[in-house]
C-alpha cells in the first residue's frame, strides 16, 4: 500500500481545444505524418472548395514570423483550472477559453470511462485588447431539498488585464461583470467552508480574493453565493420571457491597498485568526513599544501572505471591523429585454449593451472605490530571492513558497518562520494532499487506551506536499513538515499540477456533516496522454517507522516481493520463507495484499501456491474468533476453493482416457436426427467451406489448447456467495479459460460426467458453462471439422449440461420458450464461424428434441396408462416453441454459412490490377450481422465481395445460364454461344459459378439479378468516391448499371449515384474548363476536381453513359410494373437501413429535357477532355437560359432554351463541332511516327470509344448547327487523311452534294499540287507544261501543306476525281476544271504503269 498515481479521466480531442487556443499550431504537419496528397480527395462531400484552395503551395514565412510555441508544452502557457468536484474544467489563453465537462463514454477496450469533452468554446474579452490572466471553477451548492449541500452548478470566475472580473455559466453565458480595480488582476482564489477540526481552531468564512499589483480585494462568500443564485435566475427567466427582473443583493467587499513592498505575484488569504495573550503582548510591544496598551480580549484578525520581492515574503493583517464592508450595485449581463435605465442605475457593474450602450459605458467607466492602505506587518527579506507562487494547506498552517531560485520554501503561517527548504526545483508547481486516518485500518491485536490508539478516538489527520519539477519530469510527494519522501513518479515534462485549494460554496455546518462531496484535492493534466491523474496517499506513511506496525508490514511485502522475483533452486526453502513472511504481517489488509501477489506469481509451482493458501487459512482458524478479519478469511477460502478446482481439471484433463466406440456416418445422422439425405447435404456444405475458408485463414500451430497457467485461472474467477463466475475479461482470455475445462472433453481424450460433476460441484452454473463450453465450440471450428467424432462429444456434454438442476425449468411449458435453449441460439446467431455454429445448432436441437420428448413422455405416460407408448415415439416429435426456432435457425445458418462459402471464394490467379482499396479483408458474415443488416444487407455483402474479386457484370448471369442449359424446353444454340463466349473470358472463375448457383437457389429474392446489379453499382460507385484515380471502378459501375432489367430501378439508382456523387465535380470540371477555355492541365484539375487529368476524361465519359442510360430508363419507366420486393421467409424478421433498391424505387421521375440538357454538355466535356482541344469555352456556347439550368436537380422543372437561337452561338457551335470531327479523324487515322505519348495514352485507357462523327451529328441536331456542314466535314476530314474508302462510305449520309464536290475537288487539286510542284521532279515538270494554262494557274494556287495524308496513290486521287465528276452537276462553275483534273490524273497515272 505505497503511493499510488491514478487516472481518472481522459480527453477526449484535447487537440481541438489546442487547436482552438493556438490556431498556428494547427498549420503544422505533425513529424511522422505524411500530409494528405489534395488530388486524393477521401470524400467529396467533406472538402469545400476552400479545402482545394488551401493546398496552392504558399510563400514561406520570414523568419522572424516563423516562432511557433512547441506542440507539447502549449499548456504551460495557458490558464488552467479544474472544479474540484471535476464536473468542469477551463482552458484560456489571450481572450479565448474552452469549457470542458466530463462525459462518460465506453473505450477502446470496451471499459467505461470519463472523458472530458469541449462543452463550449469562445471568446471572453469584451474591451479591446484585454486578455484573460487567472480563472477558477467553482462548484456552488444546491438549495434544493433533495439535493442539499451537493453541487447544483459551477461559475466560472475570470480575472483580466483591463482589471474586470466576469462569471460565466458553464455554457459560457455572462452573469455578473465587475470592475473593483482599474489594474490587471493577478490572481483569483477561492476559500469554501470547513468544519473546525478542534473546537478552539476559529470558524473561517467563505470568500472569493482578487489580488491586483498593489491591492487585495476580498469578496463575502455568502454575498457572492446570492448574488450568483439570483443573477443565474434571472438568466433562465430573460431567456424565457425578457421582461421579468429581479434585483439581485448588493456584493459585501473589502479593498485593502498593500504598502511598504515592491511587487506582488501571489497571495494567500489565511483568514481570520486570534493571538493567544503571549503572541498578543508580543505584538503590541513590537509595534508600540513596551508602554503599549493592552486589551482584554485579543482582537480578531485577517491574515495575508504576499510573495514577491523587497520582502520576498510580507504578512499583513486587517483587524476586523476597522472598515466597514464596501456595497457594489449589481448589474446583470443577460441579453434581455431590459429597459437601458436598469443598466444605467447599476454602478459598478457592466452589462449586455447594444453597440451604442457599449460606447457611452466606456467613455464612462464605473467608479472605482478607493482602497483602504494596509502596511506589511513583517516579512522575510532576501533582496535577491523572487517569490514565484504560494500554496496554503488545508489546514490553514503551512504554506509552500516557490522562487527564481528553483527552491520550495515551507512556511509556518502562524509563526512567519520558513522551517524547511527544498532546492533543486526550478518552475516547480505545488499543491498538498490532507489524508485522514481511517479508523478500521488500525491493527486489531493492539489495545491502548490513550485517545489516538482507541478505535474510538478521533481520527488523525496527515498533510502530505506535492512538487511537480516540470525540468525533470518528476512528481513527489514528502511527508511534512519534517517527514521524508513518500513517493516519486515519472511523468513526463509537459504536464500541469493543479490544486484548487477550496470545495464547494455555500456549505454550513449542518449540510457538511450530512454530506461530503467526491472531490479530488490534486490534479495533474498530461497533453501528451490526453489523461488526467490524481495522487493517492496512505495515511500510514506520515507515521514514523518506530510507532507503525503498517510500516514494518510494508517492509515485509518489500521483502516477499523481492523473494518472488528471484530465482532460486531451491523451491522448498522458498515455499517455507514465503510462508514465515507473510504469517508475520499483522494487518488483515496487507495480509491479503500479500497473498495476491503470492498467487499472481508465476515463478511458484501449483503446490507451492496451494500450501501457502492452506497453511494460512489452518492459521486464521486456530485463532480467537474477535480477532480474525472476516473478510480475509472468506478471501482464503474461495482462493483455496479455486485451487482445488483447478488441481481437479488439471487430473482429469492429464488422465489417458480414450473412447473405443467406433462411429459412423450413420451413428452421426441418428445422433442429430437427420437422414441420410440430409446429412450428405451438411456434409458437401461443411466440406464445400472448409476447402473455401483455407484459403484465406492462416492458423499457426498452438499446443497449448487445454492448458492453462493457474496464475490465470485465479484471475478469471472470483466467488461471491458460494457461486462461482467469471470476471469480465477478453474473448480471448474466455475462450482460453472454456478450453481448460472442455477441450480435452470435446476431442474425447477426457471422461465427459467426471468433468461436468466436478465443475458443478465447484459453483459454477449451467448457464455459464454452456456460454463457457459453446465459446471454445465456436472458436475452434478448424480443429472441429477436421475431427467429426467431436460432434458425439458435444451432444454428450450438452445433455449432462442441460440435466443439472437448474439448467432447465421443471415448470417450462412446451409453448413458451425456454432460456436455457435461448441462450445457445442467441450464440450462434452471434458466431462468425459458421461451420462450427451450424453443426452445434444440430446438436442442441437434437438434445432439445431429445428432453422434449422425454417431458412429454412423462406427462403422457401419466395420463395415459397401458399405451404402447414406444411405438408413439418412435413415429412423431413433440412439438414445442422451441422446436420451431431451432428449424428457422438451423435454416438461417445452412443460408449463411453458403453465403459466407461464396465470400471466402476467390478467382485463381487474381486480377492483374488490385487497388488498395480492394486488398482490403471482408468482414466475416453472422446471423445476426445479415438480421441487422438491413432487407438489401444479403445484396450486399455479395456486392462487396464482387467488388473485391473485381468480376465482371456478364459472371452474375452463368449460374442462371447454366440452369437455362438444362432445361431441354429452350433453345440451345444461342445460349451456348453465350455461355462460351463468357466462359472464355472469364477462365479463371474456379468454383465461383457453382457456389453463385447454390446461393441464388438460397436466396431467390434477396439475390435477384436486379437488386445484385443495384448493390454492385452502388458499392463501386461508393468505392470510386473513395479513390477517384481509379476510373475503372466508375466504369464497372455504369456497366452493372446497364445490366439493370428493371427501368423503375435502374432509373432510381442512376438519379442517386448522380445527385450524391457525380453532380459536385462535374461542376467543378465544367466550370474549370470554361475558365481556362481549354482541357486543364493535371494539376488544375487536382485541385478543383480532386482527380488526374485522365481520371477527368473518364468520369466525364461515365458520366455520359450514366446520362444516356438515365433517358433510356425514363423512357421505358411507363412501360414496366414496379418490382415487389420479397424477402425469404427465414429472414423476414430483419431489420436495420432501408435498402438501395427501395430508395431507388422512392425517386421521383426525371425532367427528360434537363437531363438531355446536362448529356449534351457531358458530351462536350467529353471532347475537349478527349481530345485536348483548345479555345473552347464549353459554358459559353449556350445562353443565360441555359447557363442556368445546369447542375440543378434533375427531377425539377427549368426553363430550357426555346425557338431560334442567336446565329452568333450557331456559328460558334459550328465550329466547335467541326474541331470535334477534325480531332476524332485524326486520333483514328493519323499515321504520323513522331505521334507523342500522351495521345497514345489517350487512345489506350479506355476500353471502348465514342462513335464521335455520329455523336457530332446527333449534338448539331441539339445544338441547332446544319447537320450536313458536320457531315461534309467528316468526309472532307476522311479524304485528307488518305482514308478514301470510308469517306465513299460516309458521301452517302451528306445531303448537299454539290458543296461537297466543291470541297473535295480543291482536295483534288491539293494532292496533284503536292504530286507535281512539291516534288519537282523532271517528268512532273514535263508534264506540267502539258497541261492546260488554267489549270497549272489553280494547281499553284492550292496549297498543299494542309494535306494530312501525302502519301496517297495517283489511282486512289483517280477515282477521287470521278466522285466528284459524279457529284458536280454539268451546268457547275467548276465541271470542266474537273474535267482537266480527270486528264491530268490519267497522263500522271501512265507513266507510273
Amino acid at each position: 500500500m505505497a503511493c499510488s498515481i491514478v487516472q481518472f479521466c481522459y480527453f477526449q480531442d484535447l487537440q481541438a481545444a489546442r487547436d482552438f487556443l493556438f490556431p498556428h499550431l494547427r498549420e503544422e504537419t505533425p513529424s511522422g505524418t505524411v500530409r494528405r496528397d489534395p488530388s486524393k480527395s477521401t470524400n467529396w462531400e467533406d472538402d469545400g472548395w476552400g479545402a482545394w484552395e488551401e493546398t496552392e503551395p504558399q510563400e514561406p514565412e520570414e523568419e522572424g514570423n516563423a516562432y511557433k510555441t512547441p506542440k507539447t508544452s502549449w499548456l504551460q502557457d495557458c490558464v488552467l483550472s479544474l472544479s474540484p468536484t471535476n464536473d468542469l474544467m477551463v482552458i484560456a489563453r489571450e481572450q479565448k477559453a474552452v469549457f470542458l465537462v466530463p462525459k462518460w463514454k465506453y473505450s477502446d477496450k470496451g471499459k467505461e470511462e470519463m472523458q472530458f469533452a469541449v462543452g463550449w468554446s469562445g471568446s471572453l474579452n469584451v474591451e479591446e485588447g484585454e486578455c484573460v490572466t487567472s480563472a477558477l471553477c467553482i462548484p456552488l451548492a444546491s438549495q434544493k431539498r433533495s439535493s442539499t449541500g451537493r453541487p447544483d452548478w459551477t461559475c466560472i470566475v475570470v480575472g483580466f488585464t483591463s482589471g474586470y472580473v466576469r462569471f460565466y455559466t458553464e455554457n459560457g453565458v455572462l452573469l455578473l461583470a465587475q470592475l473593483l480595480n482599474e489594474d490587471p488582476v493577478l490572481q483569483l482564489k477561492c476559500r469554501t467552508y470547513e468544519i473546525p477540526r478542534h473546537p478552539g481552531v476559529t470558524e473561517q468564512n467563505e470568500e472569493l480574493s482578487i489580488l491586483y499589483p498593489a491591492a487585495i480585494v476580498t469578496i463575502d462568500g455568502f454575498s457572492l453565493f446570492q448574488s450568483l443564485r439570483a443573477c443565474r435566475n434571472q438568466v433562465a427567466k430573460a431567456t424565457a420571457s425578457g421582461n421579468e427582473h429581479i434585483q439581485p443583493p448588493p456584493l459585501a467587499y473589502k479593498k485593502w491597498g498593500l504598502q511598504d513592498i515592491d511587487t506582488i505575484i501571489d497571495h494567500a488569504s489565511i483568514g481570520i485568526m486570534t493571538l493567544s495573550p503571549f503572541d498578543q503582548m508580543k505584538t503590541a510591544s513590537n509595534i508600540g513599544g513596551f508602554n503599549a496598551a493592552i486589551k482584554n480580549s485579543p482582537p480578531a484578525m485577517s491574515q495575508y501572505i504576499t510573495v514577491g520581492s523587497n520582502p520576498f515574503t510580507g504578512f499583513f493583517y486587517a483587524l476586523e471591523g476597522s472598515t466597514q464592508p464596501l456595497l457594489s450595485h449589481v448589474a446583470l449581463a443577460v441579453a434581455s429585454k431590459l429597459t437601458s435605465a436598469l443598466f444605467n442605475a447599476a454602478s459598478g457593474w457592466l452589462g449586455w449593451k447594444s453597440k451604442h450602450e457599449e460606447e457611452t459605458v466606456q467613455k464612462q467607466k464605473p467608479k472605482v472605490e478607493p482602497a483602504t492602505p494596509l502596511a506589511v506587518r513583517f516579512g522575510l527579506p532576501d533582496s535577491r530571492r523572487h517569490g514565484e507562487s504560494i500554496c496554503l494547506s488545508p489546514c490553514n498552517t503551512l504554506a509552500a513558497v516557490t522562487d527564481d531560485f528553483g527552491r520550495v520554501i515551507l512556511l509556518d503561517v502562524s509563526r512567519g518562520i520558513a522551517i524547511r527548504m527544498w532546492k533543486g526545483y526550478r518552475d516547480a508547481q505545488i499543491g498538498w494532499i490532507q489524508i485522514v486516518e481511517d479508523l478500521h485500518e488500525r491493527v486489531p491485536e493492539k489495545v491502548d487506551f490513550s485517545p489516538f490508539g482507541n478505535t474510538q478516538g478521533p481520527s488523525r489527520v496527515a498533510q502530505f506536499l506535492v512538487i511537480y519539477a516540470p525540468r525533470r519530469g518528476i512528481l513527489e510527494v514528502w511527508s511534512t513538515q519534517q517527514g521524508p519522501r513518500v513517493g516519486a513518479f515519472n511523468v513526463g515534462k509537459h504536464c500541469r499540477l493543479l490544486y484548487p485549494g477550496y470545495k464547494i460554496m455555500g456549505l454550513n455546518n449542518v449540510i457538511s456533516q450530512s454530506w461530503q462531496p467526491q472531490t479530488y484535492q490534486i490534479c495533474l493534466v498530461d497533453p501528451v496522454s490526453g489523461s488526467v491523474k490524481t495522487v493517492n496517499v496512505p495515511f500510514h506513511l506520515a507515521l514514523s517507522d518506530k510507532k507503525s506496525e503498517r510500516a514494518k508490514d510494508m517492509h515485509l511485502v518489500k521483502k516477499l516481493s523481492a523473494l518472488l522475483k528471484t530465482k532460486s533452486p531451491n523451491l522448498d526453502s522458498v515455499e517455507t520463507e514465503i510462508r514465515e513472511l507473510i504469517l508475520d504481517i499483522k494487518y488483515p489488509a496487507t495480509k491479503k495484499q500479500a497473498l495476491e501477489s503470492i498467487l499472481a506469481s508465476e515463478r511458484l509451482p501449483f503446490s507451492c501456491l496451494r500450501n501457502i493458501t492452506q497453511t494460512l487459512m489452518d492459521t486464521l482458524k486456530n485463532q480467537e474468533l474477535e480477532s480474525v478479519d472476516e473478510g480475509l478469511l472468506q478471501f482464503c477460502a474461495n482462493k483455496l476453493k479455486l485451487l482445488h478446482l483447478y488441481e481437479s481439471v488439471s487430473q482429469l484433463n492429464s488422465l489417458d482416457f480414450h473412447s473405443d466406440t467406433p462411429f459412423s456416418d450413420n451413428d452421426l445422422a441418428l445422433l442429430l436426427r437427420l437422414d441420410e439425405k440430409e446429412l450428405l447435404k451438411l456434409q458437401t456444405l461443411l466440406e464445400k467451406y472448409k476447402q473455401e475458408s483455407i484459403r484465406t485463414t492462416v492458423r499457426f500451430s498452438d499446443d497449448k489448447d487445454g492448458v492453462l497457467p493457474v496464475k490465470t485461472f485465479l484471475e478469471h474467477l472470483e466467488y461471491e456467495k458460494d457461486v462461482l463466475n467469471v470476471k469480465k475479461i477478453s474473448e480471448e482470455e474466455y475462450v482460453a479459460l472454456g478450453s481448460f475445462f472442455f477441450w480435452k472433453c470435446l476431442h474425447g481424450e477426457s471422461s465427459t460426467e467426471d468433468m461436468c460433476h466436478a465443475l458443478e460441484s465447484a459453483g459454477l452454473s449451467p448457464q455459464l458453462l454452456l456460454s463457457l463450453l459453446l465459446s471454445v465450440w465456436l472458436s475452434k471450428e478448424k480443429d472441429i471439422l477436421d475431427k467429426p467424432q467431436s460432434v458425439c462429444c458435444l451432444h454428450t456434454m450438452l445433455s449432462l449440461l442441460s440435466k443439472m438442476k437448474v439448467a432447465i425449468d421443471e415448470t417450462w411449458d412446451s409453448q413458451s420458450v425456454s432460456p436455457w435453449w435461448q441462450q445457445m441460439r442467441v450464440a450462434c446467431i452471434q458466431s462468425e464461424n459458421n461451420g462450427a455454429a451450424l453443426l452445434s445448432a444440430h446438436v442442441g436441437h437434437s438434445v432439445a428434441a431429445q428432453i422434449s420428448n422425454s417431458m412429454a413422455e412423462k406427462k403422457f405416460s401419466q395420463t395415459a396408462l397401458g399405451t404402447d407408448w414406444e411405438a408413439l415415439t418412435d413415429s412423431w416429435e413433440a412439438l414445442s416453441l422451441d422446436t420451431e426456432y431451432w428449424k428457422l435457425l438451423l435454416k438461417q445458418l445452412e443460408d449463411c454459412l453458403i453465403l459466407q462459402t461464396l465470400l471466402h471464394s476467390r478467382r485463381s490467379p487474381p486480377a492483374s490490377k488490385v487497388s488498395a482499396l480492394q486488398a482490403e479483408p471482408l468482414p466475416r458474415l453472422s446471423v445476426k450481422k445479415l438480421l441487422e443488416g438491413g432487407k438489401g444487407g444479403i445484396a450486399d455483402s455479395v456486392a462487396k465481395w464482387i467488388f473485391k474479386q473485381d468480376l465482371s457484370p456478364d459472371v452474375l448471369k452463368l449460374p442462371n445460364k447454366e440452369k437455362d442449359l438444362e432445361n431441354p424446353d429452350e433453345p440451345k444454340e444461342g445460349i451456348n454461344r453465350g455461355f462460351l463466349e463468357v466462359s472464355e473470358v472469364e477462365m479463371d472463375l474456379g468454383a465461383i459459378p457453382d457456389l453463385l448457383h447454390l446461393a441464388y437457389e438460397q436466396f431467390p429474392c434477396s439475390l435477384e439479378l436486379d437488386v445484385l446489379h443495384a448493390h454492385c453499382c452502388w458499392e463501386y460507385v461508393v468505392q470510386w468516391n473513395k479513390d477517384p484515380e481509379e476510373a475503372r471502378f466508375l466504369v464497372r459501375s455504369i456497366e452493372h448499371l446497364k445490366h439493370i432489367l428493371n427501368a423503375p430501378v435502374q432509373n432510381g439508382i442512376a438519379l442517386m449515384m448522380w445527385n450524391t456523387f457525380l453532380v459536385k465535380r462535374f461542376a467543378a470540371a465544367a466550370y474549370l474548363m470554361d475558365k481556362v477555355g481549354k482541357s486543364p492541365k493535371d494539376r488544375l484539375c487536382r485541385r478543383d476536381v480532386g482527380m488526374s487529368d485522365a481520371a477527368v476524361t473518364s468520369f466525364l465519359g461515365s458520366c455520359l453513359d450514366l446520362l444516356q442510360t438515365l433517358m433510356e430508363a425514363d423512357v421505358s419507366r411507363d412501360e414496366m410494373q414496379v418490382p415487389v420486393l420479397d424477402t425469404e421467409d427465414a429472414w423476414l424478421s430483419v431489420e436495420g437501413p432501408i435498402s438501395i433498391v427501395e430508395l431507388a424505387l422512392e425517386q421521383k421521375h426525371i425532367h427528360y429535357p434537363l437531363v438531355e440538357h446536362h448529356s449534351i454538355l457531358c458530351s462536350i466535356l467529353y471532347a475537349v477532355m478527349r481530345f485536348a482541344l483548345k479555345t473552347v469555352k464549353p459554358l459559353s456556347l449556350f445562353d443565360s437560359k441555359g447557363k442556368n439550368a445546369f447542375f440543378k436537380d434533375l427531377t425539377s422543372i427549368q426553363l430550357l432554351p426555346s425557338g431560334e437561337m442567336d446565329p452568333n452561338f450557331i456559328s460558334v457551335r459550328q465550329q466547335f463541332l467541326l474541331k470535334v470531327v477534325s480531332a476524332a479523324v485524326q486520333a483514328q487515322h493519323s499515321i504520323a511516327k513522331d505521334r507523342d505519348h500522351s495521345e497514345e495514352a489517350i487512345s489506350t485507357s479506355f476500353e471502348k470509344d465514342q462513335d464521335w462523327p455520329v455523336l457530332a451529328v446527333d449534338l448539331a441536331h441539339h445544338l441547332q448547327v446544319n447537320e450536313d456542314i458536320v457531315r461534309r466535314h467528316y468526309v472532307v476530314e476522311l479524304y485528307n487523311y488518305g482514308v478514301d474508302h470510308l469517306g465513299e462510305e460516309a458521301i452517302l449520309q451528306v445531303h448537299d452534294k454539290e458543296v461537297l464536290a466543291s470541297q473535295l475537288l480543291v482536295l483534288t487539286g491539293q494532292r496533284l499540287a503536292y504530286a507535281l510542284l512539291h516534288t519537282q521532279t523532271k517528268e512532273g515538270m514535263e508534264l506540267l507544261a502539258r497541261l492546260p494554262p488554267t489549270l497549272c494557274t489553280w494547281l499553284k494556287t492550292m496549297d498543299s501543306q494542309d494535306l494530312q495524308n501525302t502519301e496517297v496513290p495517283i489511282t486512289t486521287t483517280a477515282k477521287l476525281v470521278n466522285k466528284v465528276i459524279e457529284l458536280l452537276p454539268e451546268k457547275h462553275g467548276q465541271y470542266s476544271l474537273a474535267l482537266h483534273l480527270i486528264e491530268a490524273v490519267e497522263a500522271i497515272s501512265i507513266p507510273s504503269l
